[in-house]
């Protein structure tokens, strides 16, 4: 199961959060966890170059896109490989959204549309859509406006 899909700022400022199956009072450990853990290892890494962590028997893979880093956490089918599928598709998206590598703006300015995707992508913890083509047809059936 997908655990956890977190999109921070280049200071840690969670942009996006998408949690399944983790507890309330989980949510924060976890959220400060990524956030310094991207803080320790993702200075001087090039775009899209994915890093690798384990904690407490879950997966993390996490990697920095323009000016924001992604992180996605599974567990049990969801090793390092399958996040790493995840996380293409994740990243792939986004600069199709933004028609660049994203700068925290351009991000914020996408948001809406960002967030449907994101909807397609990982529905209940589980990766539902990997293809571009089709997240696209799908995310012109929802109005972005309604966030």
């Amino acid at each position: 199961m997908l655990l956890a899909l977190l999109i921070s700022n280049s200071v840690g400022n969670i942009l996006v959060e998408r949690y399944h199956g983790v507890p309330a009072e989980e949510r924060l450990h976890w959220r400060s966890f990524l956030v310094k853990l991207g803080a320790d290892n993702l200075k001087g890494a090039k775009n899209e170059e994915l890093l690798v962590a384990s904690h407490k028997s879950v997966y993390i893979v996490y990697t920095v896109l323009g000016d924001v880093s992604v992180y996605v956490v599974g567990k049990d089918e969801y090793d390092e490989l399958a996040l790493a599928e995840v996380i293409f598709v994740v990243t792939s998206t986004i600069k199709d959204v933004c028609g660049k590598l994203p700068s925290e703006r351009l991000f914020l300015d996408k948001y809406g549309k960002i967030c449907l995707c994101l909807d397609e992508i990982v529905w209940t913890g589980i990766l539902e859509n990997s293809d571009k083509d089709r997240i696209k047809r799908l995310i012109r059936l929802k109005p972005p406006a309604e966030f």
